[in-house]
């Protein structure tokens, strides 16, 4: 079948295909017709995508491909240029364009919407939504940074100190997790908040501090958050007011598929924010999150705070979002190509495919049946069981579970006891030792226990050492503790650094 990767409008920097994900198209069977400059927004030149087998044609040849797949829904005037039994794969936003359903059924045209991918696992690869939010998650804090008029990163110079700024994610999803770890590279204080109380595990995890709201919502069978209610959304907008009057930057990033961004920030909120202080509204497309956002605009209000609205966030860094794009859409061809015949095979049973399409020739499938992605198991059946009486549990004496503390006592109390009048001191700083090495070692954070065992690899060796000197003794207990001594030392130095071998070939790149 041919595939046709059309030039996308003047307001859309992204393509819907790279070089490199034509290439694995055609690896899958297809033939693939590029619409001459649709890629050099993105800085892809025609010359790469003819490199890797691709074929550079007019607009209306593209356009009237057996398949075409692109960024946005086009206009009636492309949709004209379709033949009938075409499909069309694209972001569609079906819920709020019920003229474009109609378009397509009358045309005969097969509508796959890339914006409908359902929130499951097996579809994580294929789902556009994460992709183009977690570029655009990373892009506001960029353009909240080329707004604010200070560093990021707390530091301290001849001049004085300078303190680090606070950001303030409100929303922990995709796009609010990549807002997150970018501004916490950038060495701010963060601070997020999400209606789902599960999500605080994971701001942690990206160093951020969580704020939990008091009365919090919980997650939809979809995959989203629900809308709060009365009491949720009054508790809500008290914590972003409060939290935003202190805040440098703030990031909102609510949105609710196929309704209108919920409104975070009211114009009381963002006057009681510093002047100076900048908003990135990344729901300014559908609505808006800030009182008085508008799309596409820069605002500053009265009191000195700029509110950004730009609506495709991730159009302003077109060659990753649109290599990210492109690899969602071959990642869904790779699931309805499976013989890699070049011809689409769509199964109407697969929960994907059902989920995404919109219309199937001159069928409006809008909406899908409703999959549970975050159901609560049902709880097993109750029978009335007679309850039994538990046999009584013969309960160890205190002896029996403490003997090897009694023995590990009694082996040391002999080597007192039997170890010439010297070793007294020894003895001493040994137990010294242990006592201070344990609440040590069990103060050190999980994290740093791989390299601390490299650190101790050193300890290790000195023991080595020691064990060493002693080893030619003419007594020979003291020969045979030397010995073990060498060998439960050398087992600690080599495993320790075959340990952090491993660990460290965990960060190295394939």
């Amino acid at each position: 079948m041919l595939l046709g990767v059309p030039k996308e409008p003047v307001d859309q920097a992204l393509v819907a295909a790279t070089p490199d994900t034509v290439g694995k198209l055609i690896k899958l069977g297809y033939e693939v017709v590029v619409e001459s400059g649709a890629g050099s927004s993105a800085s892809f030149p025609d010359s790469q995508y003819e490199d890797v087998g691709a074929r550079v044609a007019s607009k209306e040849e593209t356009w009237a491909a057996d398949i075409v797949t692109a960024i946005d829904a086009p206009a009636e005037a492309e949709l004209d240029l379709m033949k009938r039994g075409a499909t069309l794969i694209s972001r569609m936003t079906p819920g709020r364009n019920e003229q474009l359903l109609n378009a397509l059924s009358t045309r005969g045209i097969t509508g796959l919407a890339m914006d409908m991918v359902p929130r499951i696992s097996r579809a994580q690869s294929m789902d556009v939504l994460s992709s183009l939010a977690n570029v655009a998650g990373y892009r506001a804090v960029i353009e909240a940074a080329n707004k604010f008029g200070r560093l990021f990163s707390g530091q301290v110079t001849a001049a004085g100190k300078v303190p680090p700024a606070t950001v303030y994610v409100i929303g922990a999803g995709v796009a609010g997790l990549a807002a997150i770890g970018t501004a916490n590279s950038l060495g701010a204080i963060v601070k997020a908040t999400d209606v789902r109380a599960e999500t605080a595990e994971q701001v942690e995890s990206m160093g951020a501090e969580f704020m939990p709201i008091p009365v919090g919502a919980q997650e939809s069978s979809d995959g989203y958050a629900k809308e709060m209610d009365g009491d949720q959304a009054r508790a809500a907008e008290k914590l972003y007011s409060e939290q935003a009057a202190g805040a440098d930057i703030v990031i909102t990033t609510a949105a609710i598929p196929g309704r209108k961004s919920p409104i975070l920030l009211t114009a009381e909120a963002v006057a009681g924010m510093k002047p100076g202080s900048v908003v990135v509204d990344m729901g300014a497309a559908n609505g808006g999150n800030v009182v008085g956002s508008r799309p596409d605009e820069v605002v500053v209000t009265d009191n000195g705070v700029t509110i950004i609205g730009y609506s495709e966030l991730a159009s302003r860094l077109p060659n990753q979002a649109s290599q990210l794009f492109g690899q969602n859409v071959v990642n869904f061809f790779k699931l309805t190509t499976p013989e890699k015949d070049g011809n689409l095979h769509l199964d109407l049973d697969d929960e994907i495919v059902r989920q995404m399409l919109v219309t199937l020739d001159d069928r409006v499938m809008f909406p899908p049946p409703p999959v549970q992605v975050s159901a609560e198991p049902a709880p097993a059946a109750q029978q009335d069981v007679a309850p039994v009486e538990p046999e009584p549990v013969k309960e160890k004496s205190w002896i029996a579970k403490h003997w090897w503390k009694l023995a590990a006592v009694a082996i040391f109390a002999w080597l007192i006891l039997t170890a010439p009048p010297g070793m007294t001191t020894h003895f001493t700083v040994f137990v010294l030792a242990i006592v201070v090495g344990f609440y040590v070692i069990t103060a050190v954070t999980h994290s740093l226990h791989t390299p601390l065992m490299s650190v101790t690899n050193a300890i290790s060796g000195i023991i080595v050492v020691g064990a060493l000197v002693q080893i030619s003794s003419d007594n020979l207990a003291i020969q045979l503790l030397a010995f073990i001594a060498v060998a439960v030392g050398s087992i600690n130095i080599f495993g320790g650094f075959l340990v952090t071998e491993r660990m460290l070939k965990m960060f190295h790149r394939s």
